[in-house]
């Protein structure tokens, strides 16, 4: 099994992108996703890299799988 490691802030918000989340706002260095039929906004902060405990708190609340993850990181390479 392949293991979550830190990426860049723009990698990330481009595979949420993938997955059909809409950047809706800047807050500060935080970006806003959302998407019609989930309650909780995905938060992204500017850092490079995202620690790996934001980027799997994110999947959560995104309800995206660890394979559909890295299927959607290799689409960003």
């Amino acid at each position: 099994m392949l293991k979550i490691a830190p990426i860049p802030w723009r990698r990330l918000a481009k595979i949420f992108e993938l997955e059909g989340w809409k950047l809706v706002r800047i807050r500060g260095d935080h970006l806003v996703f959302i998407k019609p039929g989930c309650i909780r906004p995905v938060i992204i902060p500017r850092d490079n890299p995202v620690e790996i405990f934001i980027i799997q708190n994110n999947l959560k609340t995104a309800k995206i799988s660890r394979e559909r993850y890295f299927e959607l990181l290799r689409k960003t390479s």
